[in-house]
């Protein structure tokens, strides 16, 4: 008799198979990383096979793509999420974002952004993960800029500028230093770059 690896079902498994090699994939890649993951782990833990993975995804560049792609989306969402929560009011929206950046930062179980990530790891310029991590960063800039300018800002890039950049140090900043670290004072740090923009 063989041994057989027993698996627990969960509530992915309940899902189709695409949004199981997604959903499994977006854990590895961003638990291991890219490179450390094959596409045999990546069925293995969806419940399915390399061919059914394979149905789906033309090749594991067009995985990892899809799987920034989904990231990408949720951030849009959350941004969707603070203007509803604040509407008119740009500057709350800021405060706001700094302080959910905070807290997933200094989530012990965070491993900082994944796009971020993706990028230190993917170094080719046309690998198709490169589009989608640059298309997301210049669009987290951008409305950056459009919320520091309706915020009032004289200087509405330079803050936008100052804010992304404290952001994506902190993140690389919790990894190295930990979450007691500078990193831990993200909040205070942010809102008074933006109050030394709104004076």
């Amino acid at each position: 008799m063989s041994a057989q690896k027993t698996r627990i079902k969960t509530r992915e498994d309940e899902l189709p198979p695409r949004e199981r090699i997604l959903a499994a994939a977006s854990d590895l890649f961003y638990r291991q990383g890219i490179r450390a993951v094959g596409v045999e782990a990546i069925a293995e833990a969806a419940g399915t096979n390399k061919m059914t993975l394979y149905r789906h995804f033309d090749s594991k560049d067009e995985l990892v793509a899809e799987y920034l792609r989904s990231l990408a989306s949720c951030a849009e969402a959350s941004w969707g999420e603070l203007a509803r929560q604040y509407p008119n009011d740009a500057k709350k929206q800021l405060v706001a974002w700094l302080k959910s950046i905070g807290e997933h930062i200094n989530n012990p179980k965070e491993r900082g952004c994944a796009l971020a990530n993706a990028a230190v790891e993917l170094p080719e310029k046309h690998h198709p993960a490169r589009c989608v991590i640059e298309e997301h960063k210049q669009g987290e800039r951008n409305r950056l800029v459009k919320l520091c300018k309706q915020a009032g800002a004289s200087k509405p890039e330079m803050l936008a500028d100052e804010l992304f950049l404290l952001i994506e140090g902190a993140r690389v900043c919790a990894q190295s230093m930990g979450q007691e670290g500078p990193a831990a004072r993200l909040g205070r740090m942010g809102e008074a770059i933006i109050a030394s923009h709104l004076s």
